[in-house]
Formats: C-alpha cells, sequence, structure tokens
C-alpha cells in the first residue's frame, strides 16, 4: 500500500531507477546495453560483480554498563549474521564484519549506517561513529600473510578489549 496524497505522482517518478546495494552476483548496471563483443567478436558478459568488503567500525561515546554493551553487540550479531567479531570497553567498541558490495562506496554507505539503523532494535549505546576502515578481500588477505593488521577474525564472538 502506497502512502502519499490523492493524484499525486509516485516519488521518483521520471528520474532514475535506484537500486539497493549487495544486489548480487547477477547485477546488471546498464540493462539495456547490449554485450560487448570480444576480440574476435564473441559476447563478453558485461555485469558487475558484487565483491567482499572487509568492514572494520570503530564507535565511541560516553561510559556504558559493561553487561549492557555486551549485550547489545550479542544481538546486533544476532541480528546482522555477517558479524565476524566484536570487541567492547564501557566507552567505545570495534566491530568487524564482511560486506557484500558493488564497489567501496557502497560498502561503505551500509556500513555507516549499520550502528544507527541497530541502535534501537539491539539496544545500542547512544555512541557514534569514529573510525571505518573499508578494505577489499585480496587486501585483507595481502595484509594478514604480511604480518600486519589484526589477526583474523578469531574467535568469533563478542570479546571485551
Amino acid at each position: 500500500m502506497r502512502r502519499a496524497r490523492p493524484g499525486s505522482p509516485p516519488r521518483g517518478a521520471g528520474e532514475r531507477t535506484l537500486t539497493s546495494v549487495g544486489a548480487g552476483t547477477d547485477f546488471d548496471e546498464n540493462p539495456q546495453s547490449e554485450p560487448d563483443e570480444g576480440v574476435r567478436g564473441e559476447s563478453v558478459d558485461s555485469t558487475v560483480l558484487s565483491k567482499l568488503w572487509h568492514i572494520t567500525l570503530s564507535v565511541s561515546g560516553a561510559e556504558a554498563p559493561l553487561k549492557e554493551v555486551r549485550r547489545g553487540l550479542e544481538q546486533l550479531a544476532h541480528d546482522h549474521p555477517f558479524l565476524l567479531t566484536s570487541r567492547y570497553a564501557g566507552d567505545h567498541a570495534e566491530i568487524r564484519y564482511w560486506e557484500e558490495a558493488r564497489d567501496l562506496h557502497d560498502a561503505a554507505a551500509v556500513a555507516l549506517r549499520l550502528w544507527g539503523e541497530h541502535r534501537q532494535t539491539a539496544q545500542l549505546p547512544p555512541w557514534k561513529i569514529v573510525g571505518l576502515e573499508v578494505i577489499d578481500r585480496e587486501t585483507y588477505h595481502q595484509r594478514i600473510a604480511e604480518g600486519y593488521g589484526p589477526p583474523p577474525a578469531a574467535p568469533v564472538g563478542v570479546h571485551p578489549f
């Protein structure tokens, strides 16, 4: 059921259609375009593929009871099944997870909404996002192999700093 003023056109009528983030492997950015032709006239599929992005989201704010912070992060992990690990203290937390998105901009946009969208349902503290790192899967694995960055997210779950 659409809610609007009687007689008003739908929002976005006459404008470009927006697609959601993480449309999947069969997402086609230009549905009207013909497939590209390869070197010998073969048809080359020009669909845009989603990638996996490793997200590290840091939040901080006023001191909150540790039990409530832990419970909220555990609920967030339940609500957001791709959450890998969370570390927390009374005044800050770090959340690490994988996100599927077309590009870095889409992955970052989703990550920046995560805390705010789940703050009410998971009863998270009213903290602000103070840091965001978004890296592609290859960069993540390269850092780990070279001994840089945090170790892989094991053990999975919610842990104190």
